[in-house]
């Protein structure tokens, strides 16, 4: 409570009396301070200190809600910076997104045709789908034809060299030579080999070739009465000179002699030096020793395998045998190598053109 003045003071009004009810917080001076000159102010009435309270405690709840609110501007201006700075971030990422959307379709646009190349009528789309499929079925033909070929090429390449060669050669025997051949073992010619050549044989070489295949130096001269003829199925005898008498299956008018030497082509030496070159034929009498010249002749390398040669046989004369005599190579110097030999003319009975037996001995 506060206390009253006393009455009858008279200078009751004009004292100041503390302000014992004032706020600690928000209470103000009740002195007022004066001038310089240390004079006080007029003392308020006797309803001033409430006034004074109210004022003060107005302007401490206003600057409250000042601070408060300068504070809550200060996070928002924060916060609508960063939001701003985020906003700036996402509208360059969404630039460069678009930049880089944007060439890709220009890019599709360049290297991808045309969409109305590709857009078709339906009709259209069928038979360019049944074209497809009859291409693919004809592509699935194709390619079978292709692995039966393989297939039969493979089986071609494993079949045997020699009688492949052998093949070749007896065709071209067939198609060169329209004449019967007397001197065939098969009709019953055979060689004299009392009267024949020794064969040629190296110890050391025909160890070695015998035992791969690649050449037989061990052939015996019956070789050349068979129709076998391939690279390496030959006669050798030493050296560039040799002989060797066929025994007819009868006496036989003899007309021409034919030889046959593989090209040097398909020899495995890639060569025909040992082929024959010079060479003569006789005929024999019933006797053995008789021998009638039928010609001298040359076989040439050069020119076909098969080479077919007139003899001298005029007038005709019948013989049992016939020689051939080789007289020189093509410049092998060890051996020579004698291919099959046909004896053509015609065969006669027992006794006839025997009388006949002119001619050089």
């Amino acid at each position: 409570m506060r206390r009253s003045p006393r009455p009858g003071s008279a200078a009751s009004q004009h004292k100041h009396t503390p302000n014992f009810y004032s706020d600690n917080s928000n209470s103000s001076v009740s002195v007022t301070s004066g001038d310089s000159c240390g004079h006080r102010s007029a003392g308020p009435g006797p309803g001033e200190p409430e006034g004074r309270r109210a004022r003060g405690s107005s302007c401490g709840l206003l600057f409250q809600v000042l601070s408060v609110l300068l504070s809550l501007v200060g996070d928002v201006l924060v916060s609508v910076y960063r939001e701003v700075c985020s906003i700036r971030f996402l509208l360059t990422a969404v630039s460069l997104l678009s930049l880089f959307l944007a060439a890709l379709w220009w890019g599709l646009l360049y290297l991808a045709p045309p969409l109305e190349n590709v857009t078709c009528q339906p009709s259209a789309c069928s038979e360019y789908h049944e074209r497809v499929r009859s291409q693919g079925q004809q592509l699935q033909q194709l390619q079978a034809e292709l692995v039966k070929l393989h297939k039969e090429m493979s089986s071609v390449r494993a079949t045997n060299s020699e009688r492949v060669a052998q093949l070749v050669f007896q065709r071209l025997s067939e198609d060169f030579v329209r004449k019967p051949d007397y001197a065939l073992s098969s009709v019953g010619a055979s060689i004299d080999l009392e009267k024949t050549s020794q064969d040629y044989e190296d110890a050391n070489t025909a160890y070695f070739w015998n035992r791969f295949s690649f050449w037989n130096y061990a052939r015996p001269p019956t070789v050349i009465l068979e129709p076998d003829v391939f690279p390496g199925n030959c006669w050798a005898f030493e050296g560039d000179q040799g002989q060797v008498v066929i025994r007819l299956p009868g006496r036989v008018q003899l007309s021409d002699i034919t030889l046959q030497h593989p090209p040097p082509t398909v020899a495995h030496t890639r060569g025909a030096n040992s082929a024959p070159r010079d060479f003569a034929v006789y005929g024999l009498q019933v006797d053995g020793e008789t021998e009638v010249f039928l010609g001298k002749f040359t076989f040439d390398v050069e020119k076909s395998e098969i080479q077919t040669f007139h003899l001298q046989n005029d007038p005709p004369a019948a013989f049992p045998k016939v020689k051939i005599q080789i007289l020189s190579n093509w410049g092998h110097p060890r051996f020579t190598c004698l291919y099959r030999v046909r004896a053509h003319g015609i065969r006669t009975s027992e006794g006839a053109g025997d009388s006949a037996t002119g001619g050089a001995h």
